[in-house]
């Protein structure tokens, strides 16, 4: 095995590239390997050493004419099926076949690079929308960098690809890829809220999410036998999520982890009244009631769809003029006014389902200034005692 030249540079991008000989194939003609997209001279050289070394230990990966969308469509995604949620499995599908496959899905596997993964999320953040003009936000762009790291991971596992081209790219920076900026209601914005939707059929949902912090797939999964009315309490078990456009009942949590939540009084009250309705909903029903024991259902017992139970709550907003926020927000808002009246971070992320109050505290770093107020008086006040 030998270089037919040292690493190169390529004066139109400014990266490196070397192509190597690899031996003679069955026809008797010579074989050759190019790699491209390196940012210096000598992660080049370190990458023709590593191919040397590979093929004279014999983990050399013959080239194959297979491209980026073969091995994406025929052979990733159908192994994945097994491997993720199918929400998540979803959104991998939906994110390739929207914004990567139609740029450099016909390159070949081998010829794909970190430069041509650069172009690919350049032009992403410039042009990316399918739904108008303009690009796609740094986050999604990376989301979708983060999509193909993992698959060309595999690519590499499978012995298609001796390098992960990901690895040699440069997607948006974690900063840039920040989550949108959490808004959350004030007690009083939440409270006129609730008071304006009380005889509105999503309001016993609504309720629930603002006063458990619970997320909105957990709420609408609830069933009747997982809640306690006589000690007040409810065990999060199960999620429902919307794959395709149709509904799913998922027999776990987002973390995978049962919690049980404690429920307030005016919570226990909205959800025996809702109850009764739902048993009078369910007789008027007679045998069309297709019942899954959900608290939170439609009329004829199905489950909701999520995206429309999210809708129905902007469309609240709008008609009440009501501060635009997230229906996710109101998990944030419960957050937020449960650390601003000192309850424990450890309690607070016990009941959102946090594996560790870490991530709390950095999802709400916004509340510690409000925390610490009165902070100083009150430890001088234990020191000193009152009045000194």
């Amino acid at each position: 095995m030998s270089a037919t030249a040292g690493p190169r540079k390529d004066p139109a991008t400014g990266t490196w590239w070397f192509v190597v000989d690899v031996g003679v194939g069955p026809n008797g003609r010579r074989r050759q390997a190019k790699r491209r997209g390196f940012k210096t001279k000598r992660e080049a050289q370190e990458s023709l050493d590593r191919l040397r070394v590979g093929h004279h230990d014999s983990t050399y990966v013959a080239p194959s004419h297979q491209t980026l969308r073969g091995f994406l469509v025929d052979d990733w995604l159908p192994a994945m099926r097994i491997r993720l949620e199918p929400s998540t499995w979803e959104s991998y599908e939906r994110n390739l076949r929207l914004h990567v496959l139609p740029t450099i899905g016909g390159l070949t596997l081998q010829s794909l690079d970190g430069g041509r993964l650069n172009g690919l999320y350049a032009r992403l953040l410039e042009s990316g929308r399918k739904t108008g003009p303009g690009g796609l936000s740094p986050r999604t762009v990376r989301y979708i960098h983060t999509i193909l790291h993992g698959a060309l991971n595999d690519a590499v596992r499978w012995d298609r690809v001796v390098i992960n081209a990901a690895t040699r790219a440069d997607p948006p920076s974690t900063r840039s890829a920040k989550p949108p900026e959490m808004r959350t209601w004030t007690r009083d914005d939440l409270a006129k809220f609730l008071d304006i939707t009380a005889d509105d059929r999503y309001q016993p949902a609504w309720l629930f999410l603002a006063t458990t912090g619970a997320r909105r797939g957990e709420a609408l999964g609830l069933r009747w036998s997982d809640v306690d009315l006589e000690t007040g309490q409810a065990t999060i078990r199960q999620t429902i999520t919307s794959v395709g456009g149709e509904v799913h009942i998922a027999p776990r949590t987002k973390t995978d982890r049962v919690r049980r939540i404690e429920l307030d009084a005016r919570t226990v009250a909205v959800l025996r009244a809702w109850r009764a309705r739902q048993a009078q909903e369910r007789l008027r029903s007679g045998g069309g009631y297709d019942d899954h024991d959900l608290v939170f259902c439609r009329r004829d017992g199905k489950p909701f769809n999520p995206k429309r139970f999210s809708r129905e709550f902007d469309r609240r907003l709008t008609r009440f003029a009501l501060p635009r926020i997230r229906l996710h927000d109101l998990r944030h808002t419960w957050a937020t006014l449960a650390l601003e009246a000192g309850i424990d971070v450890k309690v607070v992320a016990d009941r959102l389902g946090h594996s560790s109050p870490v991530i709390t505290w950095t999802i709400y770093q916004h509340v510690t200034p409000a925390m610490q107020s009165g902070a100083a008086e009150k430890v001088a006040g234990l020191i000193f005692g009152p009045g000194r």
